[in-house]
């Protein structure tokens, strides 16, 4: 059986981190329709809503991955595959044996930008992948820098978009050679095993800017669209509200009341 090409974006951010603002639902919707099977909800140093994405995530025909972006005294540190949170400002080496002995696989996020928390060359002295293209940032000299080292000292390489808005999810991502699997049989767990074992390729190159309108464009609709739906609801439910609780002030007033 030849190898499955699994794509994924695993560095997203949701509302559920200081700096989102979409909700899981509306990134998985977007991850599959612009073709990916995996996204992974990496909030800041929070996990409860990346676990939901997780449980979500079938319904939208993706791969299910829980996962974090913890602050390790060194620097920011993904977790891939976890169901809990790792301890908050510990050294990176231990919070990276903790990943592993709870099941997942540890990624450092844009290596050497010490403006956004990334780990120091010096310090880092372990892991089980690098960043290598993080989307956001500025230039690419800091991901030249990263994937320079991970192919100097070893490390699989992967591309994350680090999106914060729903328009930009699948802006990077990492394309993922998985053996012995087809689709209907793919499980977080062989996308795991691959990544740490390096089956992996970036692909973080410029969109052409009509996909890129087309993209955008087709996130803001569907951003409009679940918000209508959300507010639908939530004034469907106060409604509701209002009758059931005018209801029980009728019934305390007793049958005589005027």
């Amino acid at each position: 059986m030849s190898a499955l090409t699994v794509r994924i974006d695993p560095h997203v951010h949701s509302e559920a981190s200081y700096d989102g603002s979409d909700p899981v639902e509306l990134i998985l919707e977007q991850a599959a329709e612009i073709g990916l099977d995996a996204v992974v909800i990496t909030d800041h140093d929070v996990i409860h809503e990346s676990v939901r994405a997780a449980e979500l995530a079938p319904m939208y025909g993706l791969v299910g991955i829980p996962g974090v972006e913890v602050s390790t005294a060194d620097g920011h540190l993904l977790a891939l595959g976890v169901e809990s949170m790792p301890p908050r400002g510990e050294p990176l080496g231990e919070t990276v044996e903790w990943i592993r002995d709870h099941g997942g696989v540890a990624i450092v996020p844009h290596p050497f930008q010490r403006s956004r928390h990334g780990v120091r060359k010096s310090q880092l002295t372990d892991a089980d992948a690098i960043e290598v293209y993080n989307s956001w940032l500025f230039t690419g000299w800091k991901n030249r820098r990263a994937r320079r080292f991970a192919r100097e000292y070893g490390y699989p390489g992967v591309a994350g978009s680090d999106a914060h808005k729903v328009g930009y999810v699948g802006r990077a991502y990492t394309e993922i050679d998985v053996p012995d699997v087809t689709r209907a049989t793919l499980t977080a767990r062989d996308v795991l095993d691959a990544i740490y074992h390096g089956t992996t390729r970036v692909e973080g190159r410029r969109t052409p800017i009509p996909t890129s309108t087309r993209h955008y464009g087709g996130a803001a609709a569907r951003k409009s669209g679940y918000y209508a739906k959300v507010g639908a609801i939530k004034s469907g439910s106060l409604a509701k509200a209002s009758v059931v609780q005018a209801a029980r002030t009728i019934a305390r007033a007793g049958p005589f009341s005027r």
